[in-house]
């Protein structure tokens, strides 16, 4: 999950990370009150979870409330980058005198962590790494160990920090890495960080990305869901513990097992070629159970999206049994009732395909066909899809 910038602010603050004083605000009148409580000089920041919003105005600065007020009106209900702005931080200015860079991230090519920091950092640190790629130091850290003092002494010298700027970047290093270790992030990142000309080191700009897996070891990263922002169709299937995405597509897809269903993705893309272009609608992932209740539950995400016309369901029947997966389908379009309304092309193939063939053919089920290969089943999924939006 990513986190807002007024989210990363805030978990900094928790653990010590030195920031400026923030204030969301979600209508004009509330950026005025903020810019007051502030005072002096403030900047307006649009929330949204995407980069640039400095280029397409998004960041403004305020001298007096009436200015804040005024930003606010500007950028809120602005698209940048396809992202609607709802909310916006009100923050201290800052007299910025140096700008710098760091993050860390989960590197999963090495399995460790790798730290990336930069003394030339700030905005353009994209710009900096494409053109002068040995101004951004690159750190491995192991994990076992993490970022110390001794170690981020060693980043800030790679990152070719000044000698009397190293200690106070690596008190500010090590507590940076608390966020990603207490919280189980894979990103903390800080763009800029900041000297100001009374010299603190500040992080005036933050990301940070959760790894949803730790989520039941802090339950309290549920308050920093955006429910409004969230597509409602993944909501469900998250309360079901179902793996889905939502693409933009026609053709419904669940299958068992990851690789099976990205390739059951390949198959009903080059089979919707040959009908109009018709694409998949979604990828999702029932996991090794295939129970009436998870059938159930699947088949009502993807129902519930109104671009999808027909569903393929491509099931291989290794621990679960394909009597238990066509069980499951009979039993998901009784629990389902009038709500399921699209056909379903189903393939299953292993562990007693036959006899799970058999149950679905006796269900005799108006909307279920069957298919007896993957490559049959995509091309009849796909032609239905395209029929149907005729």
């Amino acid at each position: 999950m990513d986190l807002y910038e007024y989210q990363a602010r805030d978990l900094f603050e928790k653990h010590g990370v030195p920031v400026l004083a923030g204030i969301v605000a979600d209508t004009p009148a509330e950026a005025r009150a903020a810019a007051e409580k502030l005072g002096g000089v403030t900047v307006v920041k649009a929330q949204v979870k995407v980069g640039g919003r400095g280029k397409a105005g998004g960041v403004k600065v305020a001298k007096t409330p009436d200015e804040a007020e005024a930003a606010a009106q500007a950028i809120l209900g602005m698209d940048i980058k396809g992202h609607t702005v709802h909310r916006v931080m009100v923050a201290a200015g800052a007299d910025i005198r140096e700008e710098y860079y760091f993050s860390v991230l989960l590197d999963r090519a090495n399995r460790s962590y790798l730290s990336l920091s930069s003394f030339e950092g700030g905005v353009e640190i994209e710009q900096l790494a494409e053109e002068r790629p040995d101004a951004l130091a690159r750190v491995e850290v192991d994990p076992g160990v993490g970022i110390d003092l001794d170690k981020a002494r060693e980043i800030a010298v790679a990152a070719k920090f000044p000698v009397e700027l190293i200690e106070k970047v690596a008190a500010v290093m090590v507590a940076l890495y608390g966020v990603y270790t207490a919280e189980d992030a894979t990103l903390v990142e800080v763009n800029p960080l900041v000297r100001t000309g009374s010299g603190e080191i500040v992080a005036l700009d933050g990301k940070v990305s959760l790894d949803d897996n730790a989520d039941f070891r802090h339950p309290e990263h549920a308050e920093l869901v955006d429910r409004a922002a969230e597509d409602p169709l993944e909501a469900k299937a998250k309360q079901h513990d179902l793996n889905y995405v939502k693409l933009d597509g026609q053709v419904g897809i669940i299958g068992n097992g990851a690789g099976l269903v990205m390739s059951t993705l390949d198959v009903v893309a080059y089979a919707g070629e040959a009908h109009g272009g018709v694409k998949p609608a979604n990828f999702l992932d029932i996991g090794g159970g295939a129970s009436a209740e998870i059938m159930a539950a699947g088949l009502d995400v993807i129902l519930g999206d109104p671009q999808v016309q027909s569903v393929f369901v491509n099931v291989f029947g290794g621990i679960t049994s394909c009597v238990a997966v066509a069980n499951g389908i009979v039993r998901a379009l009784e629990i389902l009732g009038d709500a399921a309304t699209k056909p379903i092309v189903v393939r299953l193939d292993g562990n007693q395909v036959e006899e799970g063939r058999a149950i679905l053919a006796a269900a005799a089920h108006p909307l279920v066909t069957l298919a007896t290969t993957m490559d049959d089943g995509a091309d009849s999924a796909a032609q239905l899809a395209a029929t149907a939006q005729k």
